[in-house]
């Protein structure tokens, strides 16, 4: 997908170096805080702040077609900054910001440019997604940041295939394994699931949407799976 803004990339001499675009109403910046360590030379030789603004401007919108979102209906966020940081740790995501650690990035053994597009989907993820006002379980809101991750097609080998986990609400890829299955079983799903959390969550809303509570579901999903 072709980025819809004009790009402009400002690298300081000194300090950090900065990226900036605008598209859809939404000013995307990023700041590589790294510079000096090996975790900044390995990101800035094999991704760069461009492709990973532009990967951001891409995971917005297919995260707003996975959550069937207009302009309208999605979250009302206006800036979304992402920070190259010398930190633990993958990546996290706080009041719009995404931190993404230099170190895992250097230490990261396979291809870091594609792992960190399926990083980014992740936590651009937790940037627009609802969260049942704080009531839905954690796990939960990992597991949709993953499924994301996965209908993007950056799954990383060492996921668990489905059926795996223990725990439905167990989160990251067990639950997104999951949600793809009773993605499955009603087209829009996870998208439906989405829209009730954005005023609470009860487990009840599995059972509003697909008719079967959501330890059954699990339960079908296991014997499907053999797990």
């Amino acid at each position: 997908m072709k980025l819809l803004a004009l790009l402009l990339v400002v690298i300081s001499s000194l300090m950090a170096s900065t990226a900036k675009t605008r598209t859809q109403a939404v000013t995307y910046e990023a700041f590589n805080n790294a510079i000096g360590t090996g975790g900044s030379t390995r990101f800035e030789k094999e991704i760069g702040l461009t492709y990973s603004l532009n990967t951001l401007v891409n995971a917005s919108t297919f995260i707003w077609q996975t959550f069937g979102q207009g302009a309208g209906d999605r979250k009302n966020v206006q800036r979304v900054r992402l920070y190259i940081d010398d930190t633990d740790g993958v990546a996290y995501a706080s009041n719009d910001d995404i931190h993404v650690n230099a170190n895992y990035v250097g230490n990261y053994s396979g291809d870091a440019r594609r792992e960190i597009a399926g990083v980014l989907y992740h936590e651009a993820t937790h940037v627009w997604q609802w969260n049942g006002r704080g009531k839905a379980p954690g796990g939960l809101i990992e597991g949709v940041a993953d499924f994301v991750r996965l209908k993007a097609g950056y799954a990383p080998s060492h996921w668990v295939g489905p059926g795996g986990g223990d725990r439905w609400d167990q989160g990251y890829d067990v639950t997104a394994r999951f949600l793809d299955f009773l993605n499955g079983i009603k087209a829009g799903f996870v998208a439906d699931l989405n829209r009730k959390m954005k005023e609470g969550y009860g487990d009840e809303f599995f059972v509003e949407l697909l008719g079967k509570s959501v330890n059954e579901l699990w339960s079908e999903y296991k014997a499907q799976f053999g797990g």
